[in-house]
């Protein structure tokens, strides 16, 4: 078997959130650290679509950073393609930057509006030395025309398009550089259902043309369950399950994503008894001991409020819980309409 195309061992970030040094010395307070991410750790293989999901707060936008460099790593490895990008020099990683670029969350914050929507295609190529001359021109025109766009719309400004047509742009430009890897940061979110499905369409039409590799972010179970191959679900910074996308949505092995799914809207009408979410994720600054899910936990033991679960196999994955392997829950995917 192919060695996977990213490896992510043990990845953790921490922000120093600290008062300035006399306020902490006149209120006598010890610095302060926020932990975005814990130990994470999965590997994406190339071709395939790699998701992950959780609460605002629970670190996926901080480690799809990481993976592009926009953030340092407090500990742990990243490893494209064979090459540790956390120990690879400056030469080294302009080198291997073209391999992989981002697509954003809000696709008018992330284009410049001074520059026109050419410019803004181009730039990765002139980077990168992709293309030269007249190349440059054609294949922003080819790329336009990629993604549902048309060549003329290169003269305009960013602002004269719908948000749909700037997110296409922005997936125009990620691809100008010609990767092999992207990572997509909730890239729906801001856009209207029906536009969602053409972005994702695209999206996964695109990666089937050019082979393609995703880490793809998300909120939405249902988009999860149309892009993603398998899965990853993060709660306070640390993954508490990685499974099969089916085998999630079918017997999901901890309580959290259980909750997740159980927050989806039941448009079956099945009648189904569900269990309400409640609670809050805990500050990230002074998370509660042992498991941090104890507090909204229906399936809480003493040991959880102490020692801290190591992941253990389940059917479909691996799942950090001391209750699991748990049954499957019936169908939970069919509550999950794809988009």
């Amino acid at each position: 078997m192919d060695k996977p195309l990213l490896q992510v061992q043990g990845l953790t970030r921490r922000f120093d959130v600290s008062k300035p040094w006399l306020n902490r010395v006149l209120e006598r307070q010890d610095r302060a650290f926020l932990t975005a991410a814990a130990d994470v750790s999965f590997e994406i293989n190339k071709g395939e679509t790699f998701a992950l999901v959780g609460e605002s707060g629970s670190g996926k936008s901080t480690i799809a950073k990481m993976l592009v460099g926009l953030v340092k790593a407090s500990e742990g490895r990243i490893v494209f393609d064979g090459n540790d990008l956390t120990a690879a020099s400056p030469a080294q990683m302009r080198r291997l930057r073209r391999r992989f670029q981002m697509i954003f969350q809000d696709p008018f914050a992330s284009l410049n509006p001074r520059w026109r929507v050419g410019r803004i295609i181009a730039e990765p190529m002139r980077t990168f030395g992709t293309a030269h001359g007249a190349e440059i021109g054609r294949e922003v025109a080819r790329l336009l025309e990629t993604v549902g766009l048309s060549a003329a719309d290169a003269a305009k400004f960013p602002h004269e398009f719908s948000g749909g047509q700037r997110q296409r742009i922005a997936i125009a430009r990620a691809l100008s550089s010609k990767p092999e890897f992207i990572v997509c940061d909730e890239p729906t979110s801001a856009l209207d259902v029906s536009v969602q499905a053409q972005i994702l369409n695209l999206m996964r039409d695109l990666q089937d043309e050019l082979g393609l590799t995703y880490l793809f972010i998300s909120h939405d179970l249902s988009v999860v369950r149309h892009m993603a191959s398998r899965i990853g679900v993060l709660y306070l910074g640390r993954l508490v399950e990685v499974s099969g996308g089916k085998e999630l949505f079918r017997a999901p092995q901890h309580p959290y994503t259980r909750m997740l799914l159980d927050a989806v809207p039941d448009l079956a009408m099945s009648g189904k008894r569900r269990t309400p979410v409640t609670g809050e994720i805990p500050n990230p600054i002074d998370p509660p001991p042992g498991c941090a899910f104890h507090p909204r936990c229906p399936l809480v033991m003493d040991r959880c409020r102490v020692d801290l679960p190591p992941p253990v196999a389940t059917p479909g994955g691996v799942s950090a819980c001391f209750a699991a392997p748990l049954g499957p829950v019936g169908d939970a995917a069919a509550r999950v309409v794809a988009v």
